[in-house]
């Protein structure tokens, strides 16, 4: 990565990125409400709802230097989180591009939609 980290990254990234060998690079988290987990999530991910980041936000995100991919349903609520952990000098922070919906219609259709 370079200094230079998109805001965005798209499913597919995400997707490749999960599936590579070795020791995972970035820490996967949902921001949606534990309601919104309960119904379906990606593998490896850590909830962390978007309603309580600036509360769990100093505990959570310590490291600075860590490459964090954020989503949620449909990439509004991930994207403000992303710009919030920019805020706080998470430089590596992003967010995924169409949240959910959209790796269940470009990654894993067996992935439930609501």
């Amino acid at each position: 990565m370079t200094p230079e980290t998109p805001l965005e990254i798209e499913p597919t990234d995400v997707s490749a990125l999960l599936k590579s060998p070795g020791e995972r690079t970035f820490r996967l988290i949902d921001c949606r409400e534990e309601s919104e987990w309960q119904l379906c999530r990606l593998p490896h991910a850590q909830l962390v709802p978007l309603s309580r980041f600036g509360e769990l936000a100093p505990q959570v995100f310590a490291d600075t230097q860590e490459h964090i991919i954020i989503y949620c349903h449909h990439g509004m609520r991930s994207m403000r989180a992303t710009q919030f952990l920019r805020q706080l000098g998470i430089a590596r922070a992003q967010s995924m591009r169409g949240g959910i919906d959209a790796w269940s219609d470009e990654i894993d259709p067996s992935t439930p939609r609501y």
